[in-house]
């Protein structure tokens, strides 16, 4: 049918741009913490994750997700899961690029920034892949306590080809690594596992038992947790052994997930499945302890970038939509939202680069470990959390457009949770920021240090820290207390240190911006202002629509924030979540301008 209507206002399709030029946080963080000369390449991994093809296959990758098959049409088992070559030409290309392991095999300053950076932009646009691009990269730290298993599987894994048919291991120059860790029984609680591991008496062991949850069952490898006489223990299990055969390895089902729908997760059983031994017997938690801070790292990058997805298609989308007579992005309430998303992506971003740079040099050795101990469990808690909320406001900018499944931000709303899911959620991950404070007191120094680099740049975020510090000094006086302060005090550090990394690296009006917004007294009309505000004088396209003159002055005047630190929950709040919303006009002020270009 023809004729009935010209279709015009809409927004074209956001495809062949530069997903790393664009970004100018990312772009200033990885120079900032050494990874300027991977510039080149970022840049055209940029533009490779920008083109249209590369989001066709992230959209097909997706629509067809992983179909499991237990026997083949004769009978014979085969536990095999079938991927739709987009999936592959994807992960293909991010192994290519070394966004799993190019920081262990290429050791220089800045190699963990330039492999986070090309972790996230990969992720930016289709998340489901990176979890095996995740995990192969977390083993590393593991594999090198077991010095022959390193030597014949990190050669594989530091591979930039990528070679998913399963096979004898000695055949293959690549190797991907997947992990199952938790039962139906215990959950993050690991201790309680029930699969057991015997000692076979020729250097392996045979494992029986089940997983509740396994990551990727396609991949060559993985660790695994088991009962030894010594106590929990961690294993690694090829799916192939030496010659060839299958490993007693059996896949019952996939998960039918919320979102992640690329990713195949499943549960599975081991029936003696053959095992080698990482790490000593009865160390199994120790043995993995730096490959969970790998993961968790990973999830703040994961949600880092999508919150940067997010952000970048709603305001391509509000700068090429009329309503009203005006440009979407010229309407002051817009302008407030847009601003609003770019810097919580911002103040993610900058906070996953961080950490990641502790890796490099000394990699995470004495007072950075110690700080990176710490900060990222706190980020993982805070950035994984805001993740679904910021998806869904951006989602909400497109309208009726953003709801619907041919449009990213559906896809990416559905995702989001999952970072705060995986390597423990809330909870488990604010238990475990009290555990790191008690058993090791030299990362609550370390942390401190770190925040204090920004002393005295902005007076609400010094009175944000005397309130940080109060807190912290309660539940060291009252541990009784610290279970039910935990989310309380580990949301008061995450916005300490964004506040902190944002006055110290961003321009001057952004992070004045966040801090005014997210910091405690937000609500008692502060007029203060941070020593850098006056330096933000960038202009684009974007910075000439969005002008400060749009914004009503009056909406100053009218901020009325929640405190990050109160003595009771808010009654609109449900219990235990985070006590900070979204909302698009607290932080429609002069920076305006500043949030939106960055986010163009």
């Amino acid at each position: 049918m023809t004729g009935t209507h010209e279709v015009f206002n809409q927004a074209p399709a956001r495809v062949d741009v530069n997903e790393f030029t664009g970004n100018p946080a990312l772009v200033d963080a990885v120079t900032r913490y050494g990874g300027g000369w991977a510039e080149e390449e970022l840049t055209e991994i940029g533009a490779l994750v920008g083109r249209a093809e590369f989001q066709r296959d992230a959209e097909l990758a997706n629509t067809n997700p992983p179909v499991f098959s237990s026997h083949d049409r004769w009978g014979n088992r085969t536990d095999t899961v079938d991927f739709h070559p987009a999936y592959h030409r994807i992960i293909g290309d991010a192994v290519a690029h070394g966004a799993h392991t190019s920081c262990w095999a290429d050791i220089r300053p800045g190699a963990h920034v330039a492999r986070a950076a090309t972790f996230m932009l990969f992720a930016q646009v289709e998340p489901g892949h990176a979890c095996p691009v995740s995990m192969t990269h977390a083993v590393v730290p593991s594999l090198r306590l077991a010095p022959e298993l390193a030597q014949e599987w990190l050669p594989r894994v530091y591979s930039r080809g990528y070679d998913p048919e399963l096979r004898d291991p000695a055949t293959k120059s690549s190797a991907i690594f997947g992990m199952a860790m938790t039962e139906k029984q215990g959950g993050s609680d690991v201790r309680a596992n029930t699969t057991t591991a015997t000692d076979a008496g020729d250097g392996t062991w045979l494992i029986t038992g089940h997983k509740w949850f396994c990551s990727a069952p396609q991949s060559d490898a993985f660790l695994m947790l088991a009962q030894t006489e010594a106590g929990l223990s961690c294993f690694l299990v090829p799916r192939r052994l030496p010659g060839g055969a299958a490993n007693n390895f059996f896949i019952q089902r996939l998960k039918d997930k919320l979102g992640n729908k690329s990713n195949a997760s499943s549960e599975i059983e081991l029936d003696h499945a053959v095992g080698w031994l990482v790490g000593d017997a009865g160390r199994g938690v120790r043995t993995i302890i730096e490959m969970v801070n790998q993961t968790r790292l990973d999830c703040i990058l994961g949600s880092a970038a999508g919150m940067r997805q997010s952000v970048a298609e709603a305001v391509w989308h509000v700068r090429h939509r009329i309503a009203f007579g005006r440009l979407l992005i010229d309407q002051p309430a817009m302008t407030a939202v847009i601003a609003d998303l770019q810097l919580e992506a911002e103040a993610a971003t900058w906070t996953g680069i961080r950490l990641a740079a502790c890796w490099d040099g000394a990699e995470g050795s004495g007072e950075t470990a110690a700080f990176a101990r710490l900060a990222t469990a706190v980020a993982k808690y805070w950035v994984c959390k805001r993740g679904p909320q910021h998806s869904y406001e951006a989602l909400e900018c497109l309208g009726g457009n953003g709801s619907t499944e041919q449009f990213p931000l559906a896809r990416r709303y559905r995702e989001q949770p999952v970072m705060a899911i995986w390597e423990g959620s809330g909870n488990v991950i604010a238990l475990d920021v009290l555990r790191a404070m008690a058993r090791q007191p030299d990362t609550v120094d370390a942390f401190r240090r770190e925040i204090g680099l920004a002393a005295g740049e902005h007076s609400v975020f010094d009175d944000h820290v005397k309130s940080m510090d109060a807190l912290l000094g309660r539940i060291r006086d009252h541990p009784a207390d610290g279970p039910r302060l935990a989310r309380r005090v580990v949301e008061s550090m995450a916005l300490a240190l964004q506040a902190s990394l944002l006055l110290r690296e961003a321009p001057g009006n952004l992070s004045d911006a966040f801090i005014r917004a997210d910091c405690p007294r937000i609500g008692v009309r502060s007029t203060a202002r941070c020593r850098r505000a006056s330096t933000c004088n960038r202009s684009s396209p974007a910075a000439e629509r969005v002008r400060v003159s749009a914004v009503p002055p009056q909406w100053l005047r009218r901020r009325r924030r929640p405190t990050m630190i109160r003595t009771r929950p808010s009654p609109a709040s449900a219990p235990g979540t985070p006590s900070r919303t979204l909302r698009g006009n607290a932080r429609a002020f002069a920076v305006a301008c500043c949030c939106a270009c960055r986010a163009a």
